[in-house]
């Protein structure tokens, strides 16, 4: 008896390693599987997305937003860069001057700034605006951040000396700094009902992808050297 009774668990001590093998090789297999890390590209950059609600994206998914649509183009084309979403809707540029702290423990290696809107809308002095706008790409530059500069336009009800100087703003601080200049962040899709949400001023997910290719350029021209 003593020696069936040690046959037998001889026979499950056994069947337990065999089972636990077993599974330790299909894990093996499943790690095997994956890409190997090499191939995968690291992500070595950080721009940052410093805005108001057309950088966060207010009224689509946040994989919709311009931010997440650039990062994957840049991947996908190659580039290892991560885009971090800054926008926080109802932000005028006094607010985004308030937190560009917070925007540097980010660590980011360039910042797309699109601030102003909120200033325009409203009726917050051009001068002032212009002033917090070349106050924040002081600091930036101060912190050999790469800044893109994303240009914007108000409606044309508040007359036309308060949209030309308003206008004005973004391509005197490029020029003073010698930034890359987005003429205008809307391009193409500001006015457009189809492209925008019934507020008409937030564009749809299709005019974000818009967005995006009228950023993109800019950002990869800001990269190459």
């Amino acid at each position: 008896m003593k020696k069936i009774d040690g046959l037998k668990g001889l026979i499950y001590i056994i069947a337990i390693l065999t089972f636990f093998l077993s599974g330790c090789e299909k894990g093996e297999e499943k790690v095997a599987g994956a890409a190997p890390a090499e191939k995968q590209p690291a992500t070595t950059k950080t721009i940052v997305a410093v805005g108001n609600s057309l950088t966060e994206g207010l009224g689509v998914a946040e994989e919709d937003a311009y931010p997440a649509r650039l990062q994957r183009k840049l991947n996908a084309n190659g580039y290892a860069y991560r885009v971090v979403n800054a926008g926080i809707s109802g932000e005028t540029s006094s607010g985004a001057l308030s937190r560009i702290n917070w925007i540097l423990t980010l660590k980011p290696d360039m910042v797309i700034l699109e601030t102003g809107a909120n200033d325009g809308l409203r009726g917050v002095d051009p001068a002032l605006t212009g002033e917090n706008i070349d106050r924040i790409v002081r600091i930036l530059r101060d912190r050999r951040v790469t800044v893109i500069l994303a240009g914007m336009q108000m409606v044309g009800n508040l007359g036309k000396a308060f949209t030309t100087a308003f206008a004005d703003i973004y391509p005197a601080v490029a020029k003073r700094h010698g930034l890359a200049l987005i003429p205008f962040f809307l391009s193409g899709v500001a006015g457009d009902p189809t492209l925008n949400q019934p507020d008409g001023i937030h564009p749809t997910a299709e005019g974000y992808r818009i967005v995006t290719e009228t950023v993109y350029p800019y950002v990869v021209e800001a990269i190459a050297p």
